[in-house]
């Protein structure tokens, strides 16, 4: 089983800053996250993963003001500070392919796995926060559409770079004076849709041949990225038949692909709160509930469902008719589907959100229960572990949920690789170039 942690600030939670077990200035606390990291490498956590937009997260002054959502650390920088103080984790960082350049994006990612010895992973998005288009000279984002097929070729740009070098091109023989192989150099000349690239990437092939790729698609175009690219993938599924329809439909499009649908490993987000007993798990949940702003709540709704304005409803009438989102479909659809099977209102609906229905509340048994549960009926490879509230319910996952796992044999004790991908069980992928050479000798 995989696991992957969320690190972020003072908790998962929107209101989570608000706790008093909780630093509100946890975004920008270096040693709170070196703290929570080293917990998650003690718990054996496969990969640490950050989550990323590139501006502040809301429109709505009167409500970001409420919220952790207005100041954080550019990803990239904060892992690398923590490689130097971690061994085995995987260091996961969120970077947009709409609003990022592919030799920049090749050159960081290679340069943090080369820094941490093998455990870079790249959380490739194409950004749906609508702020995120201002900074970056346009009025509003790309299609949803074209988006994702600009998506595909910064991918397959970026991974054209990471193998500029041969593995051994580098001799850097101080006695004939000969730092690298040219023969073993190549240069990638792409000239595609979206991209002009000449390269080649300016430092050796990364320690993994390739930092690991997640991707977090749902909606069909997102699917399909997942499947020629991913080799993990974040998903949401808020019952178990839901994730099992997503993760066949995943493994068939991989088979599809002309990939090995083993070598795509489906994390589900998880929530957790634990207690020694579900009373006192609840007593939990309720308290960080009710430092939840509802004015924080209901733009958080219109959030996800694509930045719609919902002032002119009633609060505790129905949820209107909405537009595609330009944003996240998948998320809209089943947030719209949530509401009209429960009958629910607009209030109702943005309380429940913000509760996250990922979030299980119970004891480290009945934790785990959940988590067997979809292990082995084949809904997921494991999950992306969001924490409510940090470091409280970090700590209660790892001295009480992943004790239990193990007890159960489903997750393991220490660390078999020292690479990301290894600890995933991922092969090496070889280089482009290593295929078209071998072709060329027969």
């Amino acid at each position: 089983m995989t696991f992957g942690a969320l690190l972020h600030g003072s908790g998962g939670h929107i209101a989570a800053w608000r706790h008093p077990l909780s630093p509100p200035d946890g975004q920008l606390d270096l040693p709170f996250h070196i703290r929570l990291a080293r917990t998650m490498e003690r718990g054996t956590f496969d990969a640490l993963f950050i989550a990323d937009v590139v501006a502040i997260w809301g429109h709505d002054l009167d409500s970001l003001r409420r919220t952790a959502r207005a100041d954080r650390f550019e990803p990239l920088t904060l892992l690398a500070a923590l490689s130097t103080v971690t061994e085995r984790i995987g260091l996961v960082a969120t970077a947009t392919t709409t609003y990022n350049e592919p030799f920049h994006i090749a050159r960081k990612f290679a340069s943090l796995d080369h820094l941490s010895g093998g455990r870079a992973g790249w959380n490739v998005v194409t950004s749906v926060v609508p702020l995120e288009a201002g900074n970056f000279g346009r009025d509003t984002h790309l299609d949803h559409a074209l988006r994702y097929r600009r998506a595909e070729e910064f991918v397959d740009v970026v991974r054209g770079l990471w193998d500029s070098f041969d593995d051994d091109a580098f001799l850097r023989d101080q006695k004939t004076g000969i730092y690298f192989d040219e023969a073993r150099l190549h240069r990638l000349d792409h000239r595609g849709k979206h991209f002009a690239v000449t390269g080649p990437l300016n430092i050796p092939r990364p320690p993994q041949g390739r930092p690991v790729i997640v991707q977090a698609g749902s909606s069909d175009a997102g699917r399909a990225l997942a499947a020629s690219v991913a080799d993990v993938v974040f998903t949401h599924h808020p019952d178990l038949a839901g994730a099992q329809a997503y993760y066949a439909d995943l493994k068939a499009r991989t088979q599809a692909a002309g990939r090995n649908p083993d070598e795509v490993v489906v994390l589900p987000g998880l929530s957790t709160v634990v207690g020694r007993t579900i009373s006192e798990a609840e007593d939990k949940l309720e308290r960080l509930t009710a430092l939840l702003d509802p004015r924080v709540a209901l733009a958080d709704l219109a959030y996800w469902l694509g930045g719609v304005d919902l002032t002119a409803h009633p609060l505790d009438g129905p949820l209107p008719d909405l537009p595609p989102s330009n944003q996240s479909r998948s998320a809209q659809r089943h947030i719209v589907e949530r509401a009209r099977a429960g009958g629910l209102t607009i209030r109702q609906l943005a309380h429940q959100l913000a509760r996250d229905t990922r979030t299980i509340v119970g004891t480290p048994e009945s934790i785990a229960d959940h988590i067997q549960e979809w292990f082995e009926g084949r809904g997921a490879d494991g999950f992306n572990v969001v924490f409510p509230y940090l470091p409280d319910t970090l700590d209660d996952f790892a001295t009480l949920v992943i004790p239990e796992l193990r007890r159960r044999g489903l997750f393991r004790t220490e660390y078999t690789g020292r690479t990301l991908r290894e600890n995933l069980g991922l092969s090496l992928p070889p280089s482009r170039w290593s295929a078209v050479q071998a072709r060329s000798l027969r």
